[in-house]
């Protein structure tokens, strides 16, 4: 892949040094309960889209939790293309014949390309599809799960946690702000640094923000109290991809997070609830990384290790 290559999210890989840069350009179409007049926006109905997401991925990782906790597989289906991809499209590898079984189609690029036949972004999960024309509606990742919550209300289940608290959600925003720029994309400037200077202020960041977090964990069990949020979703799929991937692969190497108390319990803690643990696939996250970065591993070869047994251990935080 070129130095300019999508990856996860669209980020931008940097430039000789040069800082990692995010391509934070997204479609910006929604589903929503009533789409105001004169937008794009689509409706809310039951059965009509498909969220297409890979295990893979941690910002498609985030909608496929939120997915499961909120009961929403019955009225919003899944796809899951397969952990490794080309320069061109996630592709559908794992499905029989290499298509994906509803949309009909080999590469997630058809559906961008059915609405926008001149679309020259990334083409990223996750992302939502119209069953009934096979177009893309949004890959908005942020937006994607802030709306399975708002929005599809109506279709939760009964027993479906409050992601999005009234009366913690100003601070919430600030600690979401704060886990998205100095964590989940703090490990990737670490990772694509352009130069010495630009990985040693990334590293100095990631490593100041995780132990921000490991003071507050030390006080809560989760980020906003005793229960979960949307801003422990956003943190957990970075957290279990850190030592697999991250730790080395990333560089981000002062310490693992099996060496960091609180957020090695709390990270086993969420692990160990549904919807959390059970959508991890350690074997596609390994494959994604080290088989499609090869500027960053020439060889693909994937590491055997971590041991990864130590995230069924008791968290000690119940």
């Amino acid at each position: 892949m070129s130095e300019h290559s999508e990856h996860d999210k669209g980020g931008v890989y940097s430039t000789k040094g040069k800082a990692f840069e995010r391509d934070s350009n997204y479609i910006t179409t929604r589903i929503v309960v009533d789409p105001e007049p004169g937008t794009n926006d689509f409706p809310v109905e039951p059965g009509r889209y498909r969220l297409i997401a890979a295990y893979a991925c941690p910002w498609a990782n985030r909608s496929i939790i939120v997915r499961d906790l909120l009961g929403l597989g019955d009225v919003i289906s899944m796809g899951n293309p397969g952990p490794t991809h080309d320069a061109d499209s996630w592709t559908f590898d794992l499905d029989p014949g290499g298509v994906d079984p509803v949309l009909g189609i080999p590469r997630l690029k058809d559906a961008y390309l059915k609405r926008f036949p001149d679309y020259s972004r990334g083409i990223t999960v996750p992302a939502i599809v119209d069953e009934t024309t096979g177009e893309v509606v949004t890959n908005d990742f942020a937006q994607i799960t802030e709306d399975l919550f708002f929005q599809w209300k109506q279709y939760h289940r009964a027993d479906a946690p409050d992601l999005w608290p009234t009366d913690r959600r100003d601070e919430m925003e600030e600690v979401m702000r704060r886990v998205y720029t100095e964590v989940n994309n703090g490990v990737y400037r670490c990772g694509f640094a352009g130069s010495q200077e630009a990985y040693d202020a990334a590293y100095d960041r990631l490593f100041t923000a995780l132990d921000w977090l490991e003071e507050r964990l030390g006080g809560s069990r989760f980020l906003m109290g005793d229960a979960i949020t949307e801003a422990d979703i956003r943190l957990f799929t970075t957290l279990v991809r850190f030592d697999p991937v991250y730790h080395g692969h990333f560089k981000c190497n002062r310490n693992k997070l099996t060496e960091m108390v609180n957020l090695w319990g709390y990270a086993r803690d969420l692990y160990q609830l549904p919807g959390f643990g059970d959508n991890v696939r350690f074997d596609q996250i390994k494959d994604h990384y080290y088989k499609v970065h090869l500027d960053l591993n020439p060889l693909g070869i994937v590491p055997k290790g971590p041991d990864l047994s130590g995230w069924t251990t008791p968290s000690g935080r119940g």
